[in-house]
């Protein structure tokens, strides 16, 4: 019997993967939650085989769920399934961990295969991952990325105190255009798509403070 735990910010999307899994004969639904945060309490008590996590969610988003995860519970697999399918939700799931990529227009007996495949160790990717992967790998390598310039990474210090780009412009008498600029760079420079994961990575790779707590 493999033990699946049900990722899912949305409640419907959450509820029809529990009612096909439910009625599989060697897989068990032993919990469900609707944010990264709920799935790490959840893991810590059911300790399932598999978690099925979604990627995009509040509080805490599934890679940093999975990174987690994998790193304080290694006998759990994390098996993302997800409605996006962009190089860098991929690589960032694979880099945290994750057994697998699927996603959510996978056919039921293929998700359930894939399930049962992640609880043995085993890679699964979707068809169209696997090829993302592929011309990943066969692409030459660019060259590093230049580091983030003293001003950008004020600009991101600033944002990472939770100020808008107005405020940041009056805050360093600049304007809210050269803001947009700035954050653009850094995206670029860190690898990222969005201002939360652009404080994040910077305070991974030590170019911001970690928040006091």
């Amino acid at each position: 019997m493999v033990r699946v735990l049900v990722v899912d910010d949305h409640p419907v999307a959450r509820s029809g993967l529990i009612g096909m899994l439910a009625v599989t004969d060697d897989i068990e639904v032993v919990g469900e939650a609707g944010d990264g945060e709920e799935a790490l309490a959840l893991v810590e008590s059911t300790r399932p085989d598999v978690v099925l996590m979604d990627l995009r969610m509040p509080r805490r988003d599934g890679v940093s769920a999975t990174g987690a995860i994998v790193s304080g519970y290694p006998e759990t697999k994390v098996l993302v399934l997800t409605t996006y399918d962009t190089d860098t939700d991929i690589l960032h799931a694979v880099e945290a961990g994750a057994a697998g990529y699927l996603l959510k227009d996978t056919p039921h007996a293929e998700l359930l295969d894939g399930i049962r495949a992640a609880s043995r160790g085993e890679t699964v990717l979707a068809p169209p991952v696997a090829a993302r992967l592929m011309s990943r790998l066969r692409t030459p390598a660019a060259p590093a990325a230049a580091q983030p310039s003293p001003r950008e990474l004020e600009v991101l210090a600033a944002v990472a105190r939770g100020l808008s780009n107005a405020e940041i412009g009056r805050e360093l008498f600049i304007g809210e255009a050269t803001v947009k600029t700035h954050l653009q760079r850094l995206f670029t420079k860190l690898d990222v798509d969005d201002r939360t994961r652009a404080v994040t990575t910077a305070i991974e790779r030590g170019l911001l403070p970690s928040p006091r707590r």
